[in-house]
């Protein structure tokens, strides 16, 4: 069977074990360093005004951030013609549902923006308990701008070195904001693998000895 591991004694597995360990530790040192370059990046003036719907009505970008400076937008592929939402979406909100206040503790806020109109939203959200806060875009050009959704007749665009694929129109991932001075400014984005360390349960995924198969 692929699937068979070397057994050895207790020593011989301590040692390799260590061994990975040191690597494991470079790893985190290096995911440091990055964080930091991150938080070092450019900002850009978001100079147009976005609306958006919530199950309390009209709110605009500045809104969403609510008391704090930063704002978190997880892209929920959620299309307005769609049926059930992302699978994967699905499994990224259930990771983070109910453990905003831990975002919300470092000055931010994380909300979920779909195109799919806000009942549909809020009928999935009754539905599977979800409690965070689901913005529509289903009105606004907010989720085409930032390039989670597809401009007309396109399956793929390139953002530089990015190629962003979308499945019937949508892409996942996330874009964060910041508010300083009475404007808002982009900050980062992140597409496909980039947004995987996110979810957590992929973090314990990597620990299985046969992976995600």
């Amino acid at each position: 069977m692929g699937d068979r591991r070397p057994i050895v004694d207790r020593n011989t597995w301590l040692a390799e074990r260590m061994a990975l360990l040191r690597r494991e530790k470079a790893v985190t040192r290096e995911l440091d360093l990055l964080a930091l370059e991150r938080q070092k990046l450019p900002w850009v003036a978001v100079d147009k005004s976005y609306e958006l719907e919530t199950a309390d009505g009209a709110v605009s970008l500045e809104d969403l951030f609510g008391p704090y400076r930063q704002l978190i937008i997880y892209h929920f592929m959620f299309g307005p013609d769609w049926q059930v939402p992302c699978d994967g979406c699905s499994a990224w909100a259930s990771a983070f549902n109910g453990t905003l206040d831990q975002i919300q503790q470092h000055d931010a806020q994380l909300i979920a923006v779909s195109r799919a109109p806000v009942e549909k939203l809020e009928q999935v959200k009754r539905e599977r308990g979800w409690t965070f806060t689901w913005a529509s875009s289903f009105n606004s050009d907010f989720n085409t701008d930032f390039h989670m959704s597809a401009p007309a007749d396109c399956q793929a665009v390139t953002l530089g070195d990015e190629l962003i694929a979308y499945d019937r129109g949508e892409s996942g991932g996330i874009n964060v904001f910041a508010k300083q001075d009475g404007a808002i400014f982009h900050t980062y984005t992140a597409f496909n693998r980039g947004i995987q360390q996110m979810n957590g349960a992929f973090g314990y995924v990597d620990l299985l000895p046969f992976g995600g198969n």
